[in-house]
């Protein structure tokens, strides 16, 4: 058994590091835009918020924990085909394909342009890469870098910027507007970040360095988990409050047609001037740098694993970052093009897992779990379908869809049909142990 003060401090750490891995530029310009928009009832959008971004990734985090830190357990329920695949297609997104060279390319366009217009991307892209490779090498290393250096300075430069905000308010806060729904878009923007898909690969490294500092048994984990993901939800609600109390400042001002992240900008330059435009890439650079090294570790090491180690950490660790360097430089909007059908697909059919691997120890029908998937996989298909142009009037009249969930009532069904099935072979529970 670890000492007391040893589970203390190591707690923080590892906190630290999920609060500094979820936290990344996506999550830096959701909440000032819905300050912005909530007015008066600011507080309430940024619950609904919390409770969407930093409730669900948490909630993954502790189902991650509950499956021994094995994406491959918690899946298992469907099978090992679909459960690799599933597997491989999450890891890619939230890794090598869009999650990684989205945060250099967010760097490079929200916190380079503005101070050196004609710096090369690719330069740039070489330098940001090249430091994640540094940082990244060391697989049991990535905790305590994240947790001990890098989360700090993002702290501080965060704490600058709402600390000046709140002494100097930019504006008196508006009334919300008519026909506003905060509680709904509250909700929406949380869930548009989709941190649940991020916290599933980040778990992985988590609880890999978790691991070898001693902590084998499961208590001995949710020991170390559990005061982690309170201290990093403490630090995304502090840090959520205070960029959408900034955002409600600027509500009486006229901005025009201006998108999340002009809002960010034009708040750290009315409250900082020239050195805003630097402490936003401060910001930006380092909110993304945490991320990216938390991915391209937690991806290195799932591929390392799916190769059996005949490519090793190191060798994965570059490929990675070479392909980070390629796609950053098509630029966000391009990347959020392709991501965005993939996740929207892929997001139900992960969340639907996570919730049922915490009654993993009461269902013993494989089926509910298959039923449930296939539910929300379904809808999710035929709901990007929509998105696409493709006219499926019904999908967009589901229950919840108004909200992102129209996948919900389906997945349950789903659950419900499974159950009546028998499945083959033996139990459904994933798999685990207390070693």
């Amino acid at each position: 058994m670890k000492q007391k003060s040893n589970v203390f401090s190591e707690a923080i750490i590892v906190g630290f590091a999920m609060f500094a891995v979820f936290f990344g530029a996506g999550n830096l310009i959701f909440p000032p835009y819905l300050g912005m928009q909530a007015g008066v009832r600011w507080f309430l959008g940024f619950l609904c918020f919390v409770i969407a971004d930093a409730g669900l990734a948490i909630m993954s985090v502790l189902a991650m924990v509950k499956s021994s830190g094995s994406l491959s357990v918690m899946l298992s329920p469907l099978g090992k085909k679909p459960s690799k695949l599933l597997s491989v297609i999450l890891i890619l997104c939230v890794g090598p394909l869009v999650a990684i060279p989205r945060t250099c390319a967010t760097t490079f366009e929200m916190g380079i342009l503005p101070l050196f217009p004609r710096f090369n991307s690719w330069i740039f892209g070489l330098i940001f890469f090249g430091i994640v490779a540094l940082l990244t090498i060391r697989p049991t290393a990535v905790v305590d870098i994240i947790g001990k250096f890098l989360t700090p300075a993002l702290l501080i430069t965060l704490a600058v910027l709402c600390i000046k905000g709140v002494l100097s308010p930019i504006g008196s806060i508006a009334p919300t507007r008519a026909g506003f729904n905060v509680a709904k878009e509250g909700f929406l923007a949380g869930y548009q970040t989709m941190d649940v898909l991020g916290a599933v690969p980040v778990t992985i490294v988590i609880m890999k360095s978790v691991t070898q500092k001693g902590y084998l048994t499961r208590k001995e984990q949710y020991g170390v988990m559990i005061p982690s993901s309170i201290v990093a939800f403490i630090g995304l609600f502090v840090v959520y409050g205070g960029l959408c109390y900034l955002g409600a400042t600027t509500s009486l001002m006229d901005l025009g047609d201006i998108n999340q992240a002009g809002l960010v900008v034009t708040v750290t330059e009315l409250l900082l001037r020239r050195l805003g435009v630097v402490l936003l890439g401060l910001i930006v650079f380092f909110a993304c740098l945490t991320t990216a090294v938390g991915l391209t570790s937690s991806s290195a090491d799932f591929f390392s694993e799916v190769f059996h180690g005949k490519i090793s950490y190191k060798a994965l660790v570059l490929i990675i970052c070479g392909m980070g360097i390629a796609i950053s430089n098509v630029g966000i909007s391009a990347i959020i093009k392709l991501a965005s059908p993939l996740l929207t697909i892929i997001y139900p059919v992960i969340l639907t897992q996570v919730v049922l691997s915490f009654f993993s120890d009461r269902i013993r029908n494989a089926n509910v779990f298959r039923g449930a998937v296939l539910g929300a996989l379904i809808v999710a298909v035929l709901d990007t379908l929509c998105d696409l142009g493709v006219a499926i009037p019904f999908v967009k009249q589901l229950p919840l869809a108004d909200v992102g969930f129209s996948w919900l009532i389906p997945a349950v069904l789903g659950g419900v049909i499974g159950c009546f099935i028998r499945a083959r072979g033996s139990a459904s529970a994933p798999q685990t142990s207390d070693v």
